[in-house]
C-alpha cells in the first residue's frame, strides 16, 4: 500500500527521531532565583535534612549538581516543597562556597578523602584523661586536620576525676590551644557543660573523639533531649526513633547561640589529603622564617630555613618543635 503520492518531496516524509539525543544539548542551567536558603543538618543514604528558616525539610540533591555532594554544615539553596510536612521532598540546587572544611581519610594510604563537616568555626577534640588512656598521636592528627581545613582547635579533656590533666596540657602548651577540663561529676550537675558552652557561643563547632571518651555524653549535656526532639532530624531520616551517632548531625544550642556537630567516634584519622605546606599557616610566628626555605620544603629537613630563624631568636624553639611534631604525625602510626 502506497503511503505517499507519485510526486513526493522529502519534506513530506516523516522522520522518526532516534531514541537518544532527542533533546537539544545546552550548558545553560536554571538559575532558581526563587530558591530558599538553608543549612544541611545531616545526610543519610542520599537524603539530606535541612533547616529552612524554622522548618526541617527533607531534600535530595538536584541532578544538575553532578557529583558535587553536600555535607553537614553546607549552606544550600532549595526549591520544591519547603513546607516540612511528612512525605514531602525538596531539591538542593546550589551549594554555597565553603569557608572551612574538615576532611579525613580512612588511613594514610587511602586516596579517597571524606568531607566530615563544612563551614565549622572550630573543632572540639574530646579526649579522656583515663579509661581509655589519652592518645596524643590521634590528637595531633586532629590538630593537623583542623589547621589544614581552617578550623580553630579546642581541647576538651574529660574524666579529670580519674587522672590529672597537667601532663597532657604541658604537651600542647606551646600551641596556645584553648582547653576545658571536665569531670564526670561536673557533667552530671551541669557545671562542665556551662564551661564548654562558653567556648561554643556564636560558633559552629564540630566534636570529634574516639569511642569511650565521653563525647556523646557531653553533647547530650549541651543539647538536652527536648532540644533534639524539636529539630525532628533523626526520626525523619533514619526512622529508628532514636539517635545513634552513625553520621554527622548538627544540633542547635539554646537561644540560637551556636551549633554543635556531633560526629561518629573515630578509630583512626588519616591525613593523606593534607599538604604539609599548609600546616605552617597555623604558626604565624614561624611563617616569616620560611621565606628562605628551598622550594617544596617540608620544614623538617636539613636545609629548612626555620632552624636559623629560630636560632636567631625570632621565635620560641618549642614552637618549632611542636610544628615538626605535628608534621611528623603524617608518617607515624596513631599510637600513644
Amino acid at each position: 500500500m502506497r503511503r505517499y503520492g507519485k510526486h513526493t518531496d522529502e519534506d513530506d516524509i516523516r522522520s522518526r527521531p532516534g531514541r537518544r539525543n532527542t533533546r537539544p544539548r545546552t550548558n545553560i542551567r536554571p538559575k532558581h532565583e526563587d530558591a530558599a536558603e538553608g543549612m544541611v543538618l545531616t545526610v543519610d543514604r542520599g537524603r539530606l535534612t535541612c533547616l529552612v528558616e524554622d522548618r526541617v525539610v527533607m531534600a535530595m540533591k538536584a541532578r544538575e549538581l553532578g557529583r558535587k555532594a553536600a555535607v553537614v554544615g553546607d549552606r544550600v539553596a532549595l526549591v520544591g516543597d519547603l513546607s516540612g510536612k511528612k512525605d514531602t521532598l525538596a531539591r538542593i540546587v546550589r551549594i554555597a562556597e565553603r569557608t572551612s572544611v574538615l576532611r579525613r581519610t580512612a588511613d594514610d594510604d587511602d586516596p579517597y578523602e571524606r568531607v566530615v563537616v563544612a563551614n565549622a568555626d572550630q573543632l572540639a577534640i574530646v579526649t579522656a584523661l583515663a579509661d581509655p588512656e589519652p592518645r596524643p598521636r590521634l590528637i595531633d592528627r586532629c590538630l593537623v586536620a583542623a589547621f589544614d581545613g581552617g578550623l580553630t582547635p579546642l581541647l576538651v579533656l574529660t574524666k579529670s576525676d580519674l587522672a590529672p590533666p597537667d601532663k597532657l596540657l604541658e604537651l600542647y602548651g606551646d600551641l596556645d590551644i584553648p582547653y576545658v577540663v571536665t569531670s564526670r561529676e561536673e557533667l552530671a550537675d551541669g557545671g562542665a557543660a556551662d564551661r564548654v558552652r562558653a567556648e561554643l557561643d556564636g560558633k559552629v563547632t564540630a566534636f570529634v573523639g574516639h569511642s569511650g571518651v565521653g563525647k556523646t555524653t557531653l553533647v547530650n549535656a549541651l543539647v538536652p533531649e527536648e532540644r533534639r526532639r524539636t529539630t525532628g532530624v533523626v526520626n525523619a531520616v533514619t526512622g529508628r526513633g532514636r539517635h545513634t551517632t552513625t553520621s554527622a548531625l548538627a544540633l542547635p544550642l539554646a537561644d540560637a547561640a551556636g551549633w554543635v556537630v556531633d560526629t561518629p567516634g573515630v578509630r583512626s584519622f588519616g591525613l593523606a589529603h593534607v599538604d604539609p605546606s599548609r600546616v605552617i599557616h597555623a604558626f604565624p610566628d614561624l611563617e616569616p622564617g620560611t621565606e628562605g626555605c628551598p622550594r617544596a620544603c617540608s620544614h623538617d629537613e636539613p636545609d629548612c630555613a626555620l632552624d636559623d630563624w629560630v636560632a636567631e631568636g625570632h621565635a620560641d624553639p618549642a614552637r618549632l618543635y611542636s610544628l615538626r611534631r605535628l608534621l611528623a604525625t603524617r608518617e607515624a602510626t596513631e599510637g600513644d
